[in-house]
């Protein structure tokens, strides 16, 4: 298992100037991690020379970047705005493989009042299958997450329902495309994050480590501290040979108590689980 993390709760202070992203990765290096995962809202340029110094400062922290988190609309009514987004992927994709991003995480686009779903999953899966040969020439995997609602949108992601997404999900299948798989997003939507993960797990090459305080809501709160079953989930992912990224999206606004916790907290429920596992096995 390779662990990075998103430090969500860092947003505010990396964008404010007052924390820096080469900060981040340094303390990401103290607490051991083997990425750090970055958002597109905290890259102040998108100049070649400004990228290449990030990433060499980054490397300098003895880290990488592992996932750069994108927020691609899809499924907005106008076709302009869908071309755009289209234009916009490719540099952001441009941008991750400048930072020696392996992965770029994509969304389906917000569930505008609008758009019907018929049309919203078809224009989803044509803005990412056509996302993939700019994908491929630069080397970043693209990842589709089962998404809910970042603070840069208006509505909620369109395939936030669980059957939208793996409507979405199937049709990529065969491509070069991945899914990011959120354990705290599915419960937000109502439903219970581990079946809908088996049904997805052999598209799964990154796993978006969240927690939220409440069924039916977006919670943000400590790792390990909501109502995201972790043991079961981690469990699952264990027993069927899982040898991909857990992501840490650590949202709660606790700082670094929350980031560090976070760490402390996966890395400790992962290994409880191997225990479990191979107990079990045992028997």
């Amino acid at each position: 298992m390779k662990l990075s993390c998103l430090p969500v709760s860092y947003f505010g202070e990396i964008i404010s100037g007052r924390m820096s992203i080469e900060q981040w990765a340094s303390q990401a290096s103290d607490l051991g991690l083997d990425a750090i995962d970055l958002s597109v809202v905290l890259l102040k340029s998108r100049d070649r020379a400004y990228l290449k110094s990030m990433r060499e400062s980054i490397e300098a922290a003895g880290m990488r970047v592992a996932v750069m988190n994108t927020y691609p609309d899809f499924t907005h009514p106008d076709p302009a705005v869908r071309k755009e987004e289209q234009s916009q992927l490719r540099d952001d994709i441009t941008a991750a493989s400048l930072l020696g991003a392996q992965m770029i995480r994509v969304t389906a686009g917000q569930a505008h009042p609008q758009t019907r779903r018929q049309d919203g999953v078809a224009w989803a899966i044509d803005g990412l299958v056509s996302s993939t040969a700019a994908a491929d020439r630069c080397g970043v995997k693209l990842l589709y997450e089962n998404h809910s609602k970042p603070g840069v949108w208006d509505y909620p992601d369109f395939s936030l329902p669980s059957d939208i997404f793996l409507e979405i999900a199937e049709a990529v299948r065969g491509t070069s495309i991945s899914v990011l798989f959120d354990t705290a997003n599915p419960l937000v939507y109502g439903d219970d994050p581990l079946p809908l993960l088996e049904q997805v797990f052999e598209q799964v090459e990154c796993i978006h480590a969240a927690d939220t305080g409440v069924k039916g809501k977006l919670e943000p709160v400590a790792i390990g501290t909501g109502v995201v079953p972790f043991n079961d989930i981690f469990a699952m992912l264990i027993r069927s040979g899982y040898d991909g990224w857990i992501s840490i999206e650590e949202a709660s606004g606790l700082g670094a108590l929350g980031v560090a916790g976070a760490v402390t907290f996966v890395r400790n429920a992962w290994a409880e689980a191997t225990m479990a596992v191979h107990r079990k096995g045992c028997k």
